[in-house]
């Protein structure tokens, strides 16, 4: 049995929905699941979602990209998603030595990672310098606005940073995943999972991305027994 963490950053809630999915498809697959959140930055100021705060913002109108976004809803949003996910722990550097396997869930910020969960492997270095998390699988789900604001890269470039830790990384493959090989309007790729948030934040994962979601999850814990013992 393989011990299969699920680390991630949910500002809206889509990615903590995307995680538990995951989470279940490690455990229906005989192993050990951990969900571990990766914390908001401390100061307000650092916080993205502030500045869709109704104090915060400029004018009293929501006109062009403002309009589309909804960003005096979102503020709402972010504050309910928090609540939902007071019961998940806080990732530390422990976490990720006690992971046979990875499985890295965060939303899209301007096709990349977020600051928070780059912040969060910053963090890690020590990991990288010892080696401890060489030769662990991992895999990465993300979130979007919309399918054409960044999923397929946010995964690719985010792909950089685990292998100079020394990851394995394990995508998502079409012979396996019919559901995102569809016209319609759902994530996923042959690099991860992913769901469309919709670009106010307002639509929730699709069932079909949920089970992409779960299926990374046991791909990663059966790779990470697979290595577990050559490690």
């Amino acid at each position: 049995m393989a011990n299969v963490l699920i680390v991630y950053f949910s500002a809206y809630g889509h990615m903590h929905r995307m995680a538990e999915a995951a989470a279940k498809g490690v455990s229906d697959a005989g192993h050990e699941a951990r969900m571990a959140r990766i914390p908001e930055f401390r100061s307000p100021e650092n916080v993205t979602a502030l500045l869709d705060h109704p104090s915060r913002r400029r004018g009293s109108g929501e006109d062009g990209l403002s309009g589309t976004f909804r960003v005096g809803a979102r503020w709402e949003k972010y504050e309910a998603a928090r609540k939902e996910q007071e019961g998940v722990p806080e990732a530390a550097a422990d976490d990720l030595r006690w992971a046979d396997g990875i499985v890295w869930g965060f939303p899209t910020y301007f096709g990349t990672m977020p600051a928070q969960v780059k912040s969060f492997l910053d963090l890690s270095g020590s990991l990288c310098a010892s080696g401890e998390l060489e030769g662990k699988p991992a895999g990465i789900m993300t979130s979007a606005g919309s399918i054409h604001t960044g999923h397929e890269a946010a995964i690719l470039t985010s792909i950089v940073p685990l292998l100079h830790f020394g990851m394995i990384y394990v995508g998502l493959p079409y012979s396996q995943n019919p559901e995102y090989l569809t016209a319609d309007a759902v994530g996923g790729s042959p690099y991860g999972p992913s769901t469309l948030a919709g670009p106010d934040s307002s639509r929730s994962p699709d069932e079909r991305e949920l089970i992409m979601a779960g299926r990374l999850g046991a791909r990663v814990a059966r790779f990470a027994e697979a290595v577990k013992g050559i490690r």
